[in-house]
């Protein structure tokens, strides 16, 4: 082995060794509170991601879309076709706020879809809930952020995962969460004039 190898394998060793004693460390497991905000893409691809995994650990799920609507999307697609056993799926949005123009519709709508999450959520079958836009909602104060956090903290389940996805979430939902991540925008094709594409966006 040449020096270049040995130092790396030294300290690789060192690295794990370091590691193992930090998982020793991280013994709880419950149920989280995950949001996905920013303005990059990938925060509702990242729930649905999540979606997927808990299906394949047998672990039911359920998906509250806000806002989009009846867009036909291939994640709706292939959960109501091919694992409507394993996920339920509601849509509780009639469309993005400027194409429907209507608030009062909007708030009814965010008021239906936040009824049909808590009792996802209290469901004791369901281990994961995936709220897809509804920082969206938050945002626009078609639902208050108080009740939900309030909600959130006393009536979740202690093992069951929470993912609440869109731009802007709120400061008192960030706080309350207990993972947090934030999409950064660098390039999107759309500014260059290039549309919402099949397989990609949607």
């Amino acid at each position: 082995m040449d020096d270049a190898t040995t130092r790396h394998n030294e300290k690789m060793r060192r690295v794990k060794a370091a590691r193992d004693e930090m998982m020793k460390t991280k013994t709880e497991e419950r149920g989280l509170v995950i949001v996905h905000t920013g303005p990059g893409k990938g925060k509702s691809s990242s729930g649905f991601g999540m979606v997927m995994r808990c299906i394949a650990w047998g672990m039911p799920c359920a998906v509250v879309q806000f806002i989009k609507g009846n867009w036909e999307t291939g994640e709706k697609r292939l959960l109501r076709e091919r694992f409507a056993d394993e996920c339920r799926f509601f849509v509780s949005g009639e469309g993005f706020t400027w194409e429907t123009q209507d608030r009062d519709r909007d708030v009814a709508a965010a008021r239906n879809g936040w009824r049909i999450a808590q009792e996802q959520i209290r469901d004791p079958a369901i281990r994961f809930v995936l709220l897809d836009e509804i920082n969206i909602a938050l945002r626009y104060d078609y639902l208050d952020v108080a009740e939900v956090v309030a909600f959130l903290k006393a009536e979740k389940p202690p093992m069951t995962h929470v993912c609440l996805t869109g731009r802007n979430a709120k400061p008192e939902l960030i706080e309350a969460a207990d993972l947090v991540t934030e999409m950064t925008l660098v390039k999107h094709p759309f500014r260059e004039g290039v549309k919402a594409q099949r397989g990609v966006e949607f």
